[in-house]
């Protein structure tokens, strides 16, 4: 696959595809025996690449589902010392999460070096969704689920219209299910607290077209090839 020589970099873990651009432009980069400052060069897998006198090449692709636990922070690395996702896949490539989950939140999180791939799934334009189940206080009925639906003006601005539903009531709770595409922090447990319902326990049951059936919370699976097609496909139709 030929690919520009600063997104080579980049994938070879030297440093960000910016970063990676300045060092091609200062010369510290050869291609074939031959230094590169232009940072319109193509390479094709064959070529032999040298970073500072070194070899470089990039790391194959990988594509992991994790189910997250609560407790977990959604980073590569924690300067606090907490468990990170990133820990989780121990032993695979230099993986990083796709997007975050809050701390206290469960569910399905993409871990992969695909940077490429990773942009374009947290970028709204996309419209990836995210299936979360929410377990809030009180019983929450249509009006509220209107609201959610019509969109939440929250400190940050107005959030785009979500889908919500009544997954179930226990007691004096319920279970709402509720769909999103945007990202913002803590986004979900805003929407509900916004419109009366603290949330006690969120768990992010899909995403995109990824479920949790048959991966327990705290597991981790590579994705299927057919998983990874169909997510490419997705992003690059730009539709759900």
């Amino acid at each position: 696959m030929t690919e520009r020589l600063q997104k080579y970099l980049a994938r070879a873990g030297i440093a960000s595809r910016r970063a990676c651009e300045e060092y091609i432009s200062a010369g510290r980069v050869t291609v074939n025996g031959e230094t590169v400052t232009e940072l319109g060069v193509k390479v094709e897998p064959e070529d032999v690449v040298y970073f500072d006198g070194r070899p470089v090449k990039p790391e194959p692709l990988e594509y992991h589902l994790l189910n997250k636990p609560a407790g977990v922070i959604s980073s590569v690395s924690d300067p606090q010392g907490r468990r990170t996702v990133a820990s989780m896949a121990s032993g695979r490539a230099r993986l990083f999460p796709v997007g975050r989950l809050d701390q206290d939140t469960t569910g399905l999180i993409i871990l992969t070096n695909d940077g490429a791939l990773a942009h374009r799934l947290m970028h709204p334009r996309f419209q990836v969704d995210k299936v979360y189940l929410a377990d809030v206080e009180g019983v929450v009925g249509e009006r509220e689920l209107e609201r959610l639906r019509r969109g939440v003006r929250l400190e940050d601005g107005m959030t785009a219209p979500a889908g919500a539903r009544l997954a179930s009531r226990h007691g004096g709770g319920s279970v709402v299910e509720v769909t999103v595409h945007q990202g913002r922090k803590r986004q979900v447990r805003r929407m509900l607290e916004a419109v009366g319902h603290p949330v006690l326990r969120l768990h992010r049951k899909r995403y995109a077209m990824l479920t949790d059936d048959g991966l327990p919370v705290g597991a981790i699976r590579p994705l299927t090839r057919k998983e990874v097609t169909g997510l490419q496909k997705l992003v690059m139709a730009g539709k759900r």
